[in-house]
């Protein structure tokens, strides 16, 4: 891969990144070559929302909840064309699946978490009602703020229903910082805050390399060193010749492997990317599928070196739309932005971080195995 998200000390990186970007757009070409332009490209059933991929990214087997969570996911089609009997018909069908599979939702969790999980469900219930309201009010505000605040609850049901962590981290990483859970990060920048749900369930070495130098202070201050409309914006190169993080102890620069998760694998792939693997239909557990993704870099050079640059993907539906770009499977995505959209939009290589904090999930950051 060019340097678009690649190691790099200086400059805003355009030429490489533009470089990358028109590889890019000429596969998409490649792909719709029979279509007269690119907004002809069917738009798919993608998931694009950061909420939605974190939800399903959640290491659980809950399947009554999870087609709960779908079937109010899948109303969006019908909320955009105004069918409001089609969404009524939706919002009736999920409260009598709730209502029919309630006690066997709730005999599914651990003794020790039933009281917390009765608690969400019936918080949830009253939300359906009044999702169910709204669509005798067809106000599309109200509805939207209504699913959001259920989808928000079977959301918090489900991670609920996560155990202990899911795999072990092989041996050979035991020096590098793990986040064994998620954690929500605030990147205070010259234009304003975007808050990040950083996810170690499936990429806990990048996630903790990342939650680790945003404890120190590292990222405090530093500009965006490579940036590309439509594309990414990229940070985390330190001042100096070093283009990545010196431990101070070792006084080494820690190397981050490429870590992508699959789902139905038990645990991550270390440093081999999909086309190395053969998995050329995947789709990572952490997709490049939203404005505001996370993805770590590494150099041209090797898959590996990744230490301490990352970048946020400008997710354009026309340019790269969701299962259709050139970086799921070459780059470890570890987690989305969830607010701070308007400030995203407004970003440009003249902007930087003033300060990183982490707010909540703190207490999952290990500092090694």
């Amino acid at each position: 891969m060019g340097q678009a998200v690649g190691r790099g000390k200086g400059g805003n990186g355009s030429g490489a990144v533009s470089w990358l970007l028109a590889l890019l757009i000429g596969c998409l070409f490649s792909v719709v070559a029979a279509s007269p332009a690119l907004a002809a490209l069917p738009p798919g059933n993608a998931v694009t929302d950061p909420a939605a991929l974190l939800r399903d990214a959640l290491p659980v087997d809950q399947p009554q909840l999870k087609d709960l969570q779908h079937r109010l996911e899948s109303s969006s089609n019908d909320l955009r064309a105004k069918r409001w009997s089609a969404l009524a018909t939706t919002v009736r069908r999920a409260q009598s699946q709730f209502s029919g599979q309630r006690a066997a939702i709730l005999a599914s969790y651990p003794e020790t978490e039933r009281a917390a999980a009765a608690a969400l469900l019936d918080q949830l219930d009253g939300q359906l009602q009044a999702l169910a309201a709204t669509t005798e009010t067809q106000n599309r505000d109200s509805f939207l703020d209504d699913r959001r605040q259920a989808l928000s609850t079977i959301g918090a049901a489900e991670a609920l229903q996560v155990g202990p962590f899911p795999f072990t981290i092989p041996e050979q990483f035991a020096d590098l910082p793990r986040l064994l859970g998620r954690a929500t990060v605030r990147l205070s920048t010259t234009k304003g805050d975007l808050t990040a749900v950083v996810d170690g369930y499936n990429a806990p070495l990048t996630a903790g390399a990342f939650v680790d130098l945003v404890q120190r202070g590292f990222y405090d201050g530093l500009p965006f060193n490579r940036a590309e409309d439509f594309y990414v914006l990229q940070t985390g190169d330190p001042v100096g010749p070093s283009d990545g993080f010196l431990d101070p102890v070792s006084k080494q620069q820690r190397r981050v492997p490429l870590e992508i998760k699959v789902p139905g694998e038990s645990a991550p792939f270390y440093d081999q990317t999909f086309e190395e693997l053969g998995l050329f239909k995947a789709a990572p557990s952490l997709p490049f599928a939203t404005k505001g993704t996370l993805g770590w870099a590494h150099s041209d050079a090797a898959l590996g070196d990744g230490s301490s640059q990352f970048f946020l993907f400008l997710f354009e539906p026309e340019l790269t739309p969701a299962g259709l770009n050139l970086i799921d499977g070459r780059y470890a995505a570890f987690g989305y932005v969830v607010d701070g959209f308007d400030v995203l939009t407004e970003l440009s290589a003249d902007d930087g971080i003033v300060k990183a904090q982490v707010l909540e999930g703190a207490e999952n950051l290990r500092a090694h195995g």
